[in-house]
């Protein structure tokens, strides 16, 4: 929510840059050219480009800067194109989502939000193209530096893992701004960091460290902020070695622990892992460990 919160976020950008500079990491470029790894036309809100070793772990940079990555419409519509582009290629295995050492994305842009109507939010359904990210089925990992606030928040929530730099800050403030999350921060904080801690950041506007955010389960791992970006692809990288189809199951099965009962959840496992034993790779897999050799996974 960067043009409505500068003020709140003066205090914090002023210390940070008393500190000394962090390397930048290398630049981000599209694979093809400005047109990144979609068919459609030029990205203008992201860099986009495959990396890794085996260049099987797609990367997303959103590139607002002017904004603090600020959410809007534009950038959210690219960023539904470049994951479904993502989905689509058969060499991606897990996907990193990342901002700026400033910041992952400060939320919404609330320029676009100001004179909106109840009946244009209804109607229009509002922030449901968001959902996307959600529902990607290969894994996604959210590097975050810098402010993650309100949308921001929302958006690396929607993510399968959260790795953060030790200067991020995560918030859900938009009670300062007379309304309350609307793309799951409700939701999803708390069931990540309980009722309580989500109340606080919620009724409050308060942000919280790094540190504060791994403690209470929000992240899973901190980084020195030079060293976020290559810790997040050597997780992507290791998550894409992986046979796809069984990760796409078990992401699944996961994340039913969230969207259903303990009965239901274990009840989508049972499932899934019986689903396993009709695939190649589970076959491959187990003869592999009892011939004491590495797996070789076709991803079928």
């Amino acid at each position: 929510m960067a043009a409505a919160l500068r003020a709140l976020l003066r205090p914090a950008a002023a210390a940070a840059t008393a500190l000394p500079r962090a390397r930048l990491p290398p630049p981000l470029r599209a694979p093809c050219g400005a047109r990144g790894c979609s068919d459609g036309p030029p990205f203008r809100y992201l860099l986009v480009q495959k990396t890794g070793a085996m260049k099987n772990v797609g990367l997303i940079q959103l590139n607002r800067p002017q904004a603090l990555n600020a959410l809007c419409d534009g950038l959210m519509a690219e960023l539904g194109r470049a994951l479904e582009a993502m989905e689509c290629d058969p060499n991606v295995g897990a996907i990193v989502l990342t901002g700026s050492q400033k910041a992952f994305a400060a939320g919404a842009d609330i320029k676009e939000m100001q004179k909106k109507t109840f009946q244009q939010c209804y109607r229009g359904g509002f922030l449901a193209g968001w959902d996307r990210v959600a529902t990607v089925r290969k894994p996604i990992i959210a590097a975050v530096n810098g402010y993650a606030l309100g949308g921001g928040c929302e958006l690396a929530m929607m993510c399968d893992i959260i790795y953060a730099g030790e200067k991020a800050q995560f918030g859900q403030p938009e009670i300062l701004l007379g309304t309350i999350p609307g793309a799951g921060g409700t939701q999803r904080l708390t069931r990540a960091v309980g009722k309580s801690l989500a109340m606080e950041m919620v009724l409050t506007g308060d942000q919280i460290s790094a540190q504060e955010a791994k403690e209470a389960g929000l992240v899973s791992k901190v980084y020195p902020v030079d060293k976020l970006l290559d810790a997040a692809i050597a997780c992507a990288e290791k998550i894409a070695r992986n046979s796809k189809l069984v990760a796409a199951m078990a992401k699944e099965s996961v994340n039913a622990a969230f969207e259903t009962t303990l009965t239901e959840g274990n009840r989508t496992e049972k499932r899934l892992f019986y689903a396993t034993f009709a695939t190649s790779d589970r076959e491959e897999g187990m003869t592999a460990f009892v011939e004491k050799r590495k797996a070789k996974f076709t991803d079928s």
